[in-house]
């Protein structure tokens, strides 16, 4: 039987316009992908305890624990070795005071995790999460006054955790804590101790999301009153956003980062239009956690839905992704070169 052409409508360019033709084949499509994920925009998460051979696996967090300093360097030189080029540490303590005193330990479970691993791996880059919540015994992100977190009390303490895990060798240091000025803070306490080449990775646009659950358990970090509400950001706003990295590279900011990820691709897209620094965004634990319980339910391909997202987070402008994925993603990524 001879098909007769349908007729049809020259402005839409149609038949001589056909999109799936570059679909066609796997190699074609790689051929013309816009965005490539690369191990090297990877960077772990990883949280420090006391002691020594300790592990303790984080039930909401599968395949991570919370791990003494020994382990989280052979956990780093492992995913060094898969290609993920970065750490971010985070302390958890059991020495908390109103004031957040043992953040600025030099002997404390961030600073020894630090010296562990650049003994181990000196050339991985060591980031530090500097904040006070995890190091206060009522789990706030500052120094409390009258019940309130006050933002400019807060600014010192910050800025001398950042100074101690610097003494301690960390190549990066990022403020999470969402005070006014502590970028300023920590910039002038780092340049006033030789510290000038320490670089600071700001959360600027940091949201007071209900995507940290997982975290605050793996750091046990919940608040013991209220919430953050009154130094994070409001999740309605966008535009604030931008204000927020502003006012953070203004006061000296190498990189800045929005946290969460996914529920924030609209932000990160919009911070890529305002500026040229490098840009980090947070893929956090409840993102993390929604893939691997849909996963283990078989609703969904944990590896396809994972390094779609974190395209995604790229796709919308992201330079680097802090993803407990990284060393999955690694794997993932090498099995397709």
């Amino acid at each position: 039987m001879t098909m007769t052409p349908r007729s049809h409508d020259s402005q839409a360019g149609f038949p001589v316009v056909r999109p799936r033709r570059l679909r066609r084949t796997a190699t074609v499509r790689r051929m013309v992908r816009e965005h490539r994920l690369s191990v090297d925009q990877l960077i772990l998460p990883m949280f420090a305890i006391a002691g020594a051979g300790r592990e303790e696996p984080i039930d909401a967090m599968p395949g991570h624990s919370r791990m003494s300093a020994d382990v989280v360097a052979i956990r780093a030189a492992r995913a060094f070795e898969a290609g993920v080029p970065a750490v971010l540490l985070f302390g958890v303590t059991e020495h908390k005071d109103e004031f957040g005193s043992s953040s600025c330990d030099p002997r404390g479970e961030v600073q020894d995790a630090i010296a562990a691993i650049k003994l181990l791996v000196p050339e991985m880059v060591v980031i530090t999460d500097v904040c006070l919540c995890e190091y206060t015994s009522h789990g706030h992100c500052g120094i409390l006054r009258d019940g309130h977190v006050d933002n400019d009390l807060s600014l010192e303490a910050i800025a001398r955790a950042a100074l101690s895990h610097a003494d301690a060798g960390a190549d990066i240091v990022a403020p999470s804590d969402m005070m006014d000025g502590r970028v300023g803070a920590i910039r002038h306490t780092l340049d006033a101790h030789g510290h000038e080449d320490v670089a600071i990775l700001s959360y600027a646009a940091k949201y007071a999301s209900a995507f940290y659950g997982p975290f605050r358990e793996a750091a046990g970090s919940t608040p013991s009153f209220g919430d953050r509400r009154g130094y994070q950001m409001d999740p309605a706003n966008g535009r604030e956003a931008l204000r927020e990295v502003g006012l953070d590279i203004g006061e000296g900011a190498d990189m800045v980062m929005v946290k969460p990820a996914v529920a924030y691709l609209d932000v990160i897209s919009a911070v890529r239009a305002t500026t040229t620094l490098p840009i980090a965004a947070y893929h956090v634990s409840g993102e993390f956690s929604m893939i691997k319980a849909a996963a283990e339910r078989g609703w969904l391909d944990e590896r396809t839905a994972a390094l779609e997202i974190l395209t995604a987070i790229t796709r919308a402008g992201a330079d680097l992704v802090i993803t407990y994925y990284a060393e999955d993603a690694a794997a993932w990524l090498k099995e397709t070169e």
